[in-house]
């Protein structure tokens, strides 16, 4: 009787013991001279959906994503994989501002997905690029909002403790509207009486305020007329989503050039958020556009900037246009630089009489003798589009560090398809090549021109070996069932399949990362 009074004791310990750790599995035990195997212990596992995390930033699956959306009223989730350079350097700016946030307040977290992992989760949510990052707010998981911020740890707190902070804030007396005021580098206060309605900004009684519009308008006119590029204001100028850019490259330090500045001001007064002076055959294009004019400065911080618009310090004064949206650029002639004629300039691109400016570099001779063959803007539509071939193109950055390493698998690609009459393994230099309605984010950027008259382009955004690099060639431009979800398929004319691709991505990406 005392043996079997002890055997039920142990046994009763036991299982309060593995209650307390429900996560790990029980080996076979021996209690006294009987030996129990796991099937005869039952253990209480942990809730599927448990929510663990790596670094104060949360990691999540598809069996979690739903509870992290509920527990965590504000939250910013990177979806990366374990490959990509871009990713990893990110990571310790990411898990800092994870840190930040934690401590703050539990509605506000960073969370992180492996795509390579959590497959159906990248699918869902569009994922075409590394690292992605999308932010969710109330538990709503169909219509997240894209990351516009800096990529670092200040940036990644300031954004977020910005979309947790009210939209307004009531003012009660004088010293409070002060405080406000003094509180940031731009405010907007409204003064609202029930009686005397009046305001700088017109209301229609009828339909109410247009936010949209009202928040336009305060965004260009906490502006300059003219605004200079730099750190200072960087954000400010990607912020303000306008499209239209007119860059003006002066060195400030140069007495001639401070003319060439009054007269680029002088026409920014007529496109700053209202109609433009323009003649009556000409209003109904330009009536309601905005056009953000913006000062480089080519003895300042930022003179590499030049080199985005083909451009070197001995071409100033100059002027350049930049529709954002379409990364399409117009080049002013070299003449004299008055308030007319940039006016003029302005009008002549947005009524469409003016072509962009394309950068080609000159075609080598030797282009096609190697492995793999060099593309520039004057061939590559001819070669990308032969309509007997499948081309492979890498688009690359000559200072790119990823490039770089990716090289020797590249050309070893090259050499391994250099007898297949119908595969061209290619390369293009981005940063002095350009093709119209073609816009290249990150590098090295791959995309895949497969045969036939249609135009399509795929791109490729899977693990960058030779062997998965050949399975992909010989199958036409298709991966394997279970991997196929990863690529992006683009139909349709250069042009088309580009916006295709961007408005799966979302529109508050800017050209920032170009510059």
């Amino acid at each position: 009787m005392r043996c079997f009074f002890l055997l039920v004791l142990n046994l009763a310990l036991i299982r309060a013991s593995q209650a307390q750790v429900p996560e790990v599995e029980v080996q076979d035990k021996a209690v006294g001279d009987q030996k129990l195997d796991s099937s005869e212990v039952k253990v209480k596992k942990g809730p599927a959906d448990e929510l663990l995390e790596e670094g104060e930033v949360l990691v999540l699956n598809r069996r979690n994503f739903d509870r992290a959306l509920q527990e965590h009223k504000f939250l910013l989730v990177k979806f990366h994989v374990p490959w990509c350079g871009h990713c990893q350097a990110l990571a310790l700016e990411y898990t800092k501002a994870g840190e930040i946030l934690k401590n703050e307040s539990s509605d506000v977290r960073l969370a992180k997905v492996d795509v390579a992992e959590e497959q159906e989760l990248g699918s869902e949510f569009g994922v075409s690029e590394y690292p992605t990052l999308l932010f969710f707010k109330s538990g709503n998981r169909t219509n997240p909002i894209q990351y516009s911020g800096k990529r670092d740890a200040k940036g990644f707190v300031q954004w977020m403790q910005r979309r947790a902070s009210p939209s307004a804030v009531e003012l009660k007396d004088e010293s409070s509207i002060e405080k406000f005021i003094a509180s940031k580098n731009i405010t907007v206060v409204g003064f609202f009486k029930f009686d005397e309605k009046s305001a700088e900004f017109p209301v229609n009684e009828d339909l109410g305020l247009d936010k949209e519009e009202f928040a336009r308008f305060i965004i260009v006119n906490s502006l300059h007329l003219v605004t200079e590029y730099n750190t200072q204001n960087s954000d400010k100028i990607f912020a303000a989503k306008i499209v239209n850019h007119l860059l003006l490259f002066i060195n400030k330090t140069v007495e001639a050039h401070q003319y060439v500045l009054e007269e680029f001001q002088g026409a920014a007064h007529q496109f700053k958020g209202k109609s433009p002076v323009c003649t009556p055959t000409r209003f109904s294009l330009a009536a309601l556009v905005t056009i953000l004019f913006v000062l480089l400065d080519t003895n300042g911080e930022h003179a590499e900037v030049l080199q985005y618009f083909g451009l070197n310090s001995d071409n100033v004064p100059a002027i350049r246009f930049i529709n954002i949206e379409t990364v399409r650029k117009f080049a002013m002639p070299e003449k004299e630089f008055t308030t007319e004629a940039v006016i003029s300039f302005c009008l002549d691109v947005l009524s469409g009489k003016l072509k962009p400016q394309l950068m080609s570099e000159e075609l080598p001779e030797d282009w096609d003798k190697n492995p793999v063959k060099i593309l520039v803007g004057s061939n590559f539509e001819e070669v990308a589009f032969d309509e007997t071939k499948n081309v492979f193109v890498q688009f690359y950055a000559p200072w790119c560090t990823h490039c770089k390493e990716m090289e020797p698998t590249w050309n070893e690609l090259g050499e391994k398809y250099k007898d297949h009459k119908n595969i061209v393994i290619a390369k293009f230099d981005a940063t002095a090549n350009e093709i119209d309605g073609l816009r290249v984010r990150g590098f090295p950027n791959l995309k895949f021109f497969p045969a036939g008259k249609e135009k399509k382009m795929l791109e490729y955004t899977k693990e960058r070996t030779v062997e998965l690099f050949s399975k992909f060639l010989d199958s036409g431009g298709v991966l394997p069932e279970e991997e196929e979800e990863t690529l992006v398929p683009e139909s349709g004319s250069t042009e088309e399949s580009q916006r295709n691709a961007e408005l799966e991505e979302n529109r508050d990406k800017t050209a920032k990362d170009e510059l």
